[in-house]
Parts: structure tokens; C-alpha cells; sequence
């Protein structure tokens, strides 16, 4: 079995759970129309005004970010996802919400395909996306073929040193993980998902690939983007290290010892020429 089936299988059965987590909170959507994700919150003012516009939500999930980029005033936003079960959800969830949103079934790097080259003036993507993707290059690729010239890129993820640390030593920040994309991905088996929940999985293991900031903006470059901002942040919207880690505000968790140590995400910037 490949990668991407062995991950489909992983993620279509994180679905449920995390749709009825208070991580997501599909409910305070439904009942504050004002409600916004915190990822989209948190770079709210970074991303300005996107009002009008044709926007696409690359690997979208159950599609709480992409419904608050439709609140922000987006003209349009197609979400896609590759897992069918997340797709179901999305779906219905943007039809409750009356939202300007259409979700297409897909994998990544079949998005020019699924969603029509040069149609959209924003391609965002949000945290823990691009780690599921084994080649940045094609990644980027993709990027630049659904944008029209003048339009951007906007992402915020994960950054590649929190990727590369061993999680399971909870007292110190050890590297364990590769920096720089490989070949052969890093192989986890994990009974839980990352919402509060007491449920196990039955399908554990997941294949996963890092990306250093440098191979991201040079594959982004070579497919005609200029790379218009990169902003390290010392937060992450979740408890990554959880035997190491403080609650912040908005969500945020930081190093309890010494946060200006280890960046945790990044948001980067690009225009296509």
C-alpha cells in the first residue's frame, strides 16, 4: 500500500472525531455567524482584506478554516480534501452555514485538474498540511497553476525544526526527525489524534515528509512566486510538546522554558509574476 492510501485511511477515520470535538467547534459556527477558526484568526491581519475574491483551500479538511475565509468576505471558496469522509462533512457543514462554498474530492497535486488552471486570486493552506506531501516541488507547482497572475499565496504551517524533533523525549528538544525533504518518509503509529478525545484508532500509522523553509521559497521561486513575507512565530495552535508547553493566548501554546529557543510555525507570503 502507498503513502497517500496508508494516510486516506488514517484520516478518514479522524474524521468523525474530529468533527465532534470542541478542538473544531462545528456547533459555535453554527450558532455565532462571526465565529472565525484560530488559525485564520490568528493571521487575520497578515492575510488583509480578501474581499471579492476567488479563493482555494488546498488540503481543507472538515472545512472550519475555509468557512471563516468565506466570512471574511471572499467572493467564492472551493476547499479540497482527499478524504471522502472529510469532504462529506465540509460539505454538509458549509450547506448548514448558507456559505459561498464548494468542496471538491481530490489529493493535492491533482488540484490544477479538479479545480481548473489560473481561476483563483488566493491559494491558502493551513497548519499541518504540507508535512503529508512527499515532494514540495510538485507542491509548488500546483501553486502557480491555479493562481492568476498578481494572485498569492498564503500559508501557515508547522515549522520544519518542530517537525524535526523527537516527541517522545519530553524533558529536552533532541532532533530526531529529518530537516530536509527524503525520499522515504518518517513512519509513525499513533493510536490518538491531536483533538481531546478518548477514542483509539484503528488505522496508526501515517507516512509524513518535512520540508526545510529554504527548499519551500526556492520551489515556490522557480515556479514564479515572489516570496513577499515569512514571519517565525515562537506559538503553535495546539500542544505540541505537551510535558514542555504553556497555554498562550488565542489558542496558542509556547515553550514553558526559554519560548525564543525553537520556532514552532511560520506564516509565509508569495505573489505569482
Amino acid at each position: 500500500m502507498d503513502s497517500f492510501a496508508i494516510n486516506l485511511l488514517n484520516w478518514n477515520e479522524r474524521v468523525a472525531l474530529h468533527a465532534a470535538s470542541e478542538d473544531y467547534g462545528l456547533e459555535r459556527f453554527r450558532s455565532d455567524p462571526t465565529h472565525l477558526s484560530g488559525v485564520v484568526r490568528f493571521d487575520r491581519e497578515r492575510l488583509g482584506s480578501i474581499e471579492g475574491q476567488r479563493v482555494a483551500h488546498l488540503q481543507c479538511h472538515i472545512g472550519t478554516d475555509t468557512v471563516s475565509l468565506a466570512r471574511l468576505g471572499a467572493a467564492h471558496v472551493t476547499g479540497l480534501d482527499f478524504s471522502p469522509m472529510a469532504v462529506e462533512v465540509a460539505r454538509q457543514f458549509a450547506l448548514d452555514l448558507e456559505a459561498p462554498i464548494d468542496i471538491v474530492e481530490a489529493d493535492v497535486y491533482s488540484a490544477p485538474e479538479a479545480l481548473g488552471r489560473g481561476g483563483f486570486d488566493l491559494v491558502y493552506t493551513g497548519i499541518g498540511a504540507l508535512c503529508w506531501l512527499p515532494d514540495i516541488d510538485r507542491w509548488a507547482k500546483v501553486v502557480s497553476d491555479l493562481l492568476v497572475p498578481g494572485g498569492r499565496l498564503f500559508i501557515r504551517e508547522g515549522h520544519p525544526v518542530l517537525w524535526s524533533l523527537d516527541y517522545e523525549v519530553s524533558d529536552r528538544l533532541v532532533i530526531g526527525h529529518p530537516y530536509f525533504e527524503t525520499p522515504d518518509p518518517i513512519i509513525d503509529d499513533e493510536e490518538t489524534t491531536y483533538v481531546d478525545s478518548v477514542a483509539r484508532l484503528q488505522n496508526t500509522v501515517t507516512h509524513s515528509w518535512n520540508h526545510g523553509l529554504g527548499e519551500v521559497i526556492t520551489s515556490l521561486m522557480e515556479h514564479g512566486l515572489t516570496l513577499t513575507g515569512l514571519i517565525e512565530h515562537m506559538s503553535v495552535p495546539w500542544a505540541a510538546l505537551p510535558e514542555q508547553m504553556t497555554p498562550a493566548c488565542g489558542g496558542e501554546w509556547v515553550l514553558t522554558d526559554r519560548p525564543a529557543r525553537l520556532p514552532l510555525t511560520y506564516t509565509l507570503q508569495a505573489v505569482k509574476h
